[in-house]
C-alpha cells in the first residue's frame, strides 16, 4: 500500500510492516496503525509514521544506544496488549523531541514505544513510579564539545 509520510513523501509500505496499536497512542485516539521507517541510513533514527495521517510522524531511536542502563518492567496489562510470548520479539523505542540545535534533542524515557515485531502489535507504555522523565538529553555535554 502507498502512504503519504511526514518526512519521506509518498512511499510503498508492505501490509505486513503495519504495526497495530489497539489502544492507540496517548493523545491520538483515532490513530491505530503505524509503520516504523528508517529515518537515517546508519539505523540510529526511525519514524513512527501513521498510515492514515501524513503529518503524524514521530522521530524515534533505540534508547539503549544512548542510555545503556535504561531498564523497566512491562506490566501484565501491556504484555497482554502486545500478546508477548518471548522477550526476543520486542523492540523498544523512545520518542524524541527534536530541537533547533540537534545536540539539544531530548528523549522521552518515561513513555517508551514497545513493539511486538513478530505479531506487529504496539503500545506506548507510560512508566509510573520510575526515575525516568519525558525530557532526557540525548547527547551529554561532553559529546557536544
Amino acid at each position: 500500500m502507498k502512504i503519504e509520510t511526514k518526512y519521506h513523501g509518498l512511499i510503498e509500505v508492505q501490509e505486513k510492516e503495519v504495526v497495530k496499536f489497539p489502544n492507540s497512542l496517548p493523545g491520538f485516539l483515532e490513530e491505530k496503525e503505524f509503520t516504523v521507517i528508517p529515518f537515517s541510513e546508519e539505523g540510529t533514527f526511525f519514524i513512527l509514521q501513521s498510515t492514515k495521517t501524513p503529518e503524524l510522524g514521530f522521530v524515534l531511536t533505540n534508547p539503549f544506544k544512548f542510555y545503556p542502563d535504561y531498564d523497566f518492567n512491562l506490566e501484565n496489562q501491556a504484555v497482554d496488549v502486545l500478546d508477548l510470548d518471548d522477550a526476543a520479539d520486542v523492540n523498544v523505542y523512545t520518542v524524541l523531541t527534536m530541537a533547533n540545535q540537534f545536540h539539544d534533542t531530548t528523549a522521552n524515557l518515561q513513555a517508551p514505544v514497545v513493539i511486538n515485531v513478530k505479531k506487529k502489535l504496539g503500545k506506548q507504555v507510560i512508566l509510573t513510579g520510575s526515575p525516568y522523565q519525558t525530557k532526557h538529553k540525548l547527547f551529554s555535554e561532553a559529546q557536544n564539545k
